[in-house]
């Protein structure tokens, strides 16, 4: 079931997730090399509990962490650690909060310095392909209108969208229903209305779409060790066109 929003608990969105996108923006001028994925970490939840804020993903079904911090090949989930970034990295920075009773949730992949061309090629294509899928977010479209323009957008330019991992709904909770593939065909699924609530979140691998995940038992890689980028908006479904939630002003 697909519970609407009230104007009121948009409301209570907007400040959740304008909380995490501030936070991120923050995070932003530290992605340099030679910082490591755990100090990111520690500056986020400090970050948040100033906001008034809880990380939503530490202790989450047992993930140790406030954000996830995926380096290079790592798809999602990559848990903070004492790893340096290095020139040339690339890193996703996925993030989530708690405010009031509402969930945020942004991801974002960065540039560690200077970073090789086919690199910054696959998070222009993701990122682009975020923004094709939010336009698709209209009422009276289905949600496969979403899916399709986000793969339709990313193997036109020769990429894998990762089909493992999906988008989904968010409020209340952190995940909601509906799932949200980044693959589809249009004008299959839920029809949309005014009032719904979608984290929405390519992940895309430069290589192949296989993924696998780690002994840590959190960590997505792309089987074959190619590069893989992630992009996330949390938005919200209004009469005349989406809203991002996601955004600092």
């Amino acid at each position: 079931m697909i519970v609407l929003k009230t104007p009121a608990e948009i409301e209570l969105l907007r400040v959740a997730n304008r909380a995490v996108a501030e936070v991120l923006k923050e995070l932003e001028s530290k992605i340099v090399p030679g910082i490591t994925s755990l100090e990111l970490d520690e500056l986020a939840e400090k970050l948040l509990r100033e906001k008034g804020c809880i990380p939503a993903f530490k202790g989450y079904r047992g993930y140790p962490k406030s954000i996830c911090t995926s380096i290079n090949e790592q798809v999602v989930h990559g848990i903070p650690s004492e790893r340096k970034l290095k020139e040339g990295d690339i890193v996703s920075i996925d993030i989530g909060a708690k405010c009031k009773d509402f969930y945020g949730d942004m991801a974002a992949t960065y540039p560690v310095g200077n970073i090789s061309g086919n690199a910054q090629r696959l998070l222009d294509v993701t990122k682009k392909s975020l923004y094709e899928g939010i336009a698709k977010a209209k009422v009276g479209n289905r949600l496969g209108d979403i899916s399709s323009t986000i793969q339709r957008t990313v193997e036109g330019e020769g990429f894998s969208v990762v089909r493992f991992f999906v988008g989904h709904g968010i409020g209340r909770e952190l995940h909601e229903m509906p799932q949200i593939p980044n693959f589809g065909i249009p004008g299959t699924g839920v029809r949309l209305k005014s009032g719904m609530v979608f984290a929405i979140e390519p992940m895309v691998n430069a290589g192949e779409s296989d993924v696998e995940i780690l002994e840590d038992g959190w960590t997505a890689i792309a089987k074959d060790k190619s590069l893989s980028a992630h992009f996330e908006h949390t938005i919200v479904i209004l009469e005349k066109e989406p809203e991002i939630l996601t955004k600092t002003n």
